[in-house]
Protein backbone atom coordinates (compact mmCIF):
# COMPACT_ATOMS: atom_id res chain seq x y z
CA UNK A 1 0.00 0.00 0.00
CA UNK A 2 2.99 2.54 0.92
CA UNK A 3 4.25 1.91 -2.76
CA UNK A 4 0.88 2.57 -4.28
CA UNK A 5 0.44 5.95 -2.77
CA UNK A 6 4.16 6.96 -3.28
CA UNK A 7 3.37 6.73 -6.73
CA UNK A 8 0.34 8.73 -6.51
CA UNK A 9 1.04 11.57 -4.39
CA UNK A 10 0.87 14.46 -6.49
CA UNK A 11 -1.96 13.38 -8.33
CA UNK A 12 -3.86 12.67 -5.13
CA UNK A 13 -3.00 15.96 -3.88
CA UNK A 14 -4.85 17.33 -6.99
CA UNK A 15 -7.87 15.25 -6.17
CA UNK A 16 -8.46 17.31 -3.21
CA UNK A 17 -10.21 20.19 -6.00
CA UNK A 18 -13.19 17.58 -6.85
CA UNK A 19 -16.49 19.16 -6.40
CA UNK A 20 -17.82 16.06 -3.99
CA UNK A 21 -14.56 16.45 -2.11
CA UNK A 22 -15.19 19.85 -1.19
CA UNK A 23 -18.95 20.32 -0.90
CA UNK A 24 -19.89 16.61 0.18
CA UNK A 25 -16.76 14.92 1.86
CA UNK A 26 -15.47 17.35 3.88
CA UNK A 27 -18.43 18.84 4.46
CA UNK A 28 -20.19 15.42 6.28
CA UNK A 29 -16.49 15.09 7.81
CA UNK A 30 -16.45 18.14 9.66
CA UNK A 31 -19.91 17.66 11.19
CA UNK A 32 -19.69 14.64 12.06
CA UNK A 33 -16.61 15.67 14.00
CA UNK A 34 -18.19 18.34 15.51
CA UNK A 35 -16.03 20.78 17.78
CA UNK A 36 -12.47 20.35 18.29
CA UNK A 37 -11.03 23.44 20.01
CA UNK A 38 -8.88 22.54 22.53
CA UNK A 39 -8.79 19.18 21.47
CA UNK A 40 -5.75 16.51 20.80
CA UNK A 41 -6.70 14.72 17.28
CA UNK A 42 -4.96 11.54 16.15
CA UNK A 43 -5.33 11.73 12.18
CA UNK A 44 -4.71 8.49 10.70
CA UNK A 45 -3.98 7.53 7.27
CA UNK A 46 -3.87 11.45 6.67
CA UNK A 47 -2.51 11.42 3.52
CA UNK A 48 -1.00 14.84 2.66
CA UNK A 49 -3.10 16.30 5.71
CA UNK A 50 -5.62 17.42 3.85
CA UNK A 51 -8.36 17.26 6.47
CA UNK A 52 -5.56 17.30 9.38
CA UNK A 53 -5.02 21.29 8.27
CA UNK A 54 -8.54 22.12 8.01
CA UNK A 55 -9.22 20.80 11.96
CA UNK A 56 -6.24 22.79 13.20
CA UNK A 57 -7.77 26.02 11.61
CA UNK A 58 -10.70 24.72 13.63
CA UNK A 59 -9.30 24.86 16.71
CA UNK A 60 -7.66 21.86 17.54
CA UNK A 61 -4.79 21.91 20.24
CA UNK A 62 -2.80 19.23 19.19
CA UNK A 63 -2.50 17.02 16.07
CA UNK A 64 -0.45 14.33 15.07
CA UNK A 65 -1.14 12.55 11.47
CA UNK A 66 0.38 9.41 10.65
CA UNK A 67 0.30 7.48 6.75
CA UNK A 68 1.70 4.72 5.66
CA UNK A 69 2.83 6.98 2.77
CA UNK A 70 6.00 8.26 2.72
CA UNK A 71 5.35 10.78 0.09
CA UNK A 72 2.39 12.15 1.53
CA UNK A 73 4.08 12.62 4.25
CA UNK A 74 6.65 14.35 2.34
CA UNK A 75 3.79 16.91 0.99
CA UNK A 76 2.46 17.52 4.18
CA UNK A 77 5.66 18.44 5.97
CA UNK A 78 6.32 20.43 2.98
CA UNK A 79 3.27 22.17 3.60
CA UNK A 80 4.09 22.46 7.27
CA UNK A 81 7.00 24.14 6.38
CA UNK A 82 5.79 26.74 4.19
CA UNK A 83 3.07 27.33 6.36
CA UNK A 84 3.47 26.22 10.41
CA UNK A 85 0.27 24.72 11.87
CA UNK A 86 2.34 22.72 14.88
CA UNK A 87 1.11 19.43 13.15
CA UNK A 88 3.37 16.16 13.73
CA UNK A 89 3.52 14.22 10.78
CA UNK A 90 4.71 10.50 11.10
CA UNK A 91 5.40 7.76 8.64
CA UNK A 92 4.25 4.34 9.98
CA UNK A 93 1.36 1.68 9.45
CA UNK A 94 -1.18 2.45 11.78
CA UNK A 95 -1.02 -0.82 13.04
CA UNK A 96 2.51 -0.60 13.78
CA UNK A 97 3.14 2.20 14.71
CA UNK A 98 2.99 2.10 18.56
CA UNK A 99 1.72 4.33 21.01
CA UNK A 100 1.40 7.68 19.92
CA UNK A 101 -0.60 9.06 23.42
CA UNK A 102 -4.06 9.10 24.57
CA UNK A 103 -6.52 11.48 22.27
CA UNK A 104 -9.78 13.02 22.84
CA UNK A 105 -10.55 12.27 18.92
CA UNK A 106 -8.98 9.51 16.47
CA UNK A 107 -9.61 9.98 12.92
CA UNK A 108 -9.46 8.08 9.81
CA UNK A 109 -10.51 9.13 6.01
CA UNK A 110 -10.80 5.80 4.12
CA UNK A 111 -8.12 3.38 6.03
CA UNK A 112 -10.42 0.70 7.31
CA UNK A 113 -11.59 0.11 3.52
CA UNK A 114 -8.45 -1.40 2.66
CA UNK A 115 -8.86 -3.72 5.62
CA UNK A 116 -9.33 -7.82 3.31
CA UNK A 117 -10.09 -9.86 6.03
CA UNK A 118 -12.04 -9.20 9.42
CA UNK A 119 -8.37 -10.02 11.20
CA UNK A 120 -6.78 -7.11 9.52
CA UNK A 121 -9.89 -4.84 9.98
CA UNK A 122 -9.62 -5.77 14.04
CA UNK A 123 -5.94 -5.01 14.12
CA UNK A 124 -6.88 -1.68 12.79
CA UNK A 125 -9.52 -0.82 14.89
CA UNK A 126 -7.73 -2.06 17.89
CA UNK A 127 -4.89 0.51 16.51
CA UNK A 128 -8.09 2.93 17.09
CA UNK A 129 -8.48 2.37 20.32
CA UNK A 130 -5.62 2.27 21.76
CA UNK A 131 -5.00 6.15 21.44
CA UNK A 132 -7.98 6.62 22.31
CA UNK A 133 -9.10 8.74 25.83
CA UNK A 134 -12.24 6.50 27.73
CA UNK A 135 -15.07 8.32 26.75
CA UNK A 136 -12.92 9.56 23.63
CA UNK A 137 -14.84 9.47 20.35
CA UNK A 138 -13.61 7.68 16.82
CA UNK A 139 -14.88 9.27 13.58
CA UNK A 140 -14.34 8.16 10.50
CA UNK A 141 -15.41 8.19 6.71
CA UNK A 142 -15.45 4.59 4.63
CA UNK A 143 -15.90 3.95 0.74
CA UNK A 144 -19.71 3.18 1.14
CA UNK A 145 -18.43 -1.03 0.13
CA UNK A 146 -22.69 -1.86 0.10
CA UNK A 147 -23.19 -0.12 -3.01
CA UNK A 148 -24.16 -2.86 -5.25
CA UNK A 149 -22.74 -3.27 -8.47
CA UNK A 150 -25.83 -1.94 -10.55
CA UNK A 151 -25.19 1.56 -9.51
CA UNK A 152 -21.96 2.21 -9.70
CA UNK A 153 -22.42 4.15 -12.97
CA UNK A 154 -23.99 6.53 -10.86
CA UNK A 155 -20.79 7.94 -9.21
CA UNK A 156 -19.14 8.76 -12.95
CA UNK A 157 -20.18 12.27 -13.34
CA UNK A 158 -18.66 13.25 -9.99
CA UNK A 159 -15.02 11.98 -11.36
CA UNK A 160 -15.35 8.16 -9.40
CA UNK A 161 -15.38 4.93 -11.45
CA UNK A 162 -15.77 1.58 -9.87
CA UNK A 163 -15.30 -2.03 -10.79
CA UNK A 164 -15.89 -5.06 -9.28
CA UNK A 165 -14.90 -8.50 -11.00
CA UNK A 166 -17.24 -10.75 -8.98
CA UNK A 167 -20.29 -10.61 -6.45
CA UNK A 168 -19.50 -9.20 -3.30
CA UNK A 169 -18.25 -11.11 -0.08
CA UNK A 170 -15.79 -10.91 2.15
CA UNK A 171 -12.65 -9.44 0.91
CA UNK A 172 -13.67 -9.29 -2.85
CA UNK A 173 -11.69 -6.16 -4.27
CA UNK A 174 -13.38 -3.53 -5.88
CA UNK A 175 -11.02 -0.98 -7.66
CA UNK A 176 -11.73 2.48 -7.74
CA UNK A 177 -10.33 5.09 -10.18
CA UNK A 178 -10.86 8.70 -9.32
CA UNK A 179 -10.45 11.47 -12.51
CA UNK A 180 -10.22 15.07 -12.55
CA UNK A 181 -9.32 17.56 -15.01
CA UNK A 182 -6.32 19.61 -14.26
CA UNK A 183 -5.60 22.52 -16.26
CA UNK A 184 -6.96 20.68 -19.27
CA UNK A 185 -5.28 17.74 -18.10
CA UNK A 186 -7.04 14.37 -17.03
CA UNK A 187 -5.54 12.93 -14.23
CA UNK A 188 -6.85 9.41 -13.38
CA UNK A 189 -5.39 7.14 -9.94
CA UNK A 190 -6.72 4.02 -9.10
CA UNK A 191 -6.84 1.85 -6.28
CA UNK A 192 -8.09 -1.17 -4.72
CA UNK A 193 -10.31 -1.57 -0.89
CA UNK A 194 -11.93 -4.59 -0.01
CA UNK A 195 -15.76 -5.23 0.56
CA UNK A 196 -16.43 -6.35 4.39
CA UNK A 197 -19.86 -6.61 5.52
CA UNK A 198 -21.61 -3.41 8.15
CA UNK A 199 -21.89 -6.51 10.48
CA UNK A 200 -18.19 -7.38 10.11
CA UNK A 201 -17.07 -4.09 10.74
CA UNK A 202 -19.20 -3.12 14.07
CA UNK A 203 -17.99 -6.75 15.52
CA UNK A 204 -14.58 -5.43 14.69
CA UNK A 205 -15.17 -2.24 16.35
CA UNK A 206 -17.02 -3.57 19.32
CA UNK A 207 -14.24 -6.12 19.81
CA UNK A 208 -11.89 -3.30 20.00
CA UNK A 209 -13.92 -1.84 23.12
CA UNK A 210 -16.19 0.23 20.81
CA UNK A 211 -19.97 1.21 21.90
CA UNK A 212 -22.24 3.26 20.32
CA UNK A 213 -21.45 2.59 16.84
CA UNK A 214 -23.39 5.28 14.08
CA UNK A 215 -23.54 5.04 10.22
CA UNK A 216 -24.25 8.26 8.76
CA UNK A 217 -25.17 9.27 5.39
CA UNK A 218 -23.23 12.27 3.32
CA UNK A 219 -24.46 15.65 3.33
CA UNK A 220 -24.40 18.37 0.87
CA UNK A 221 -23.10 21.83 1.84
CA UNK A 222 -24.88 25.03 1.01
CA UNK A 223 -22.19 26.32 -1.11
CA UNK A 224 -22.23 23.30 -3.24
CA UNK A 225 -26.15 23.32 -3.56
CA UNK A 226 -25.78 26.91 -4.86
CA UNK A 227 -22.71 26.18 -6.60
CA UNK A 228 -24.06 23.32 -9.15
CA UNK A 229 -27.76 22.67 -8.35
CA UNK A 230 -29.52 20.11 -6.13
CA UNK A 231 -30.29 17.71 -9.20
CA UNK A 232 -26.36 17.69 -9.92
CA UNK A 233 -26.25 16.03 -6.45
CA UNK A 234 -28.76 13.94 -6.33
CA UNK A 235 -27.52 10.82 -7.19
CA UNK A 236 -24.79 11.81 -4.55
CA UNK A 237 -27.16 11.69 -2.07
CA UNK A 238 -29.39 8.54 -3.71
CA UNK A 239 -26.73 5.96 -4.00
CA UNK A 240 -24.09 7.56 -1.19
CA UNK A 241 -20.49 6.87 -2.37
CA UNK A 242 -19.58 7.25 1.03
CA UNK A 243 -20.44 6.53 4.86
CA UNK A 244 -19.43 8.64 7.88
CA UNK A 245 -18.79 6.29 11.12
CA UNK A 246 -19.06 7.20 14.89
CA UNK A 247 -18.38 5.64 17.95
CA UNK A 248 -16.82 6.04 21.38
CA UNK A 249 -14.60 4.21 23.58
Amino acid sequence: MAAVYDDIALQFQKLNKLPYRLYGEAYTYLNLIGDVAGKSILDLACGEGFFTRLLKLNGAARLVGVDISSKMIELARLEEASDPKKIEYIIGDVTEVGSLGSFDLVLSSYLLNYASSKEQLLKMCQAIAIHLKPGGRFVGLNNNLELPREFYHKHEKYGISRKCAQSLKEGTPITLTLTILDDGESISISFDNYYLSKATYEWALMSAGFKEICWHQPTISPEGIQKFGFEFWQDYIDYPDMVGITCIK
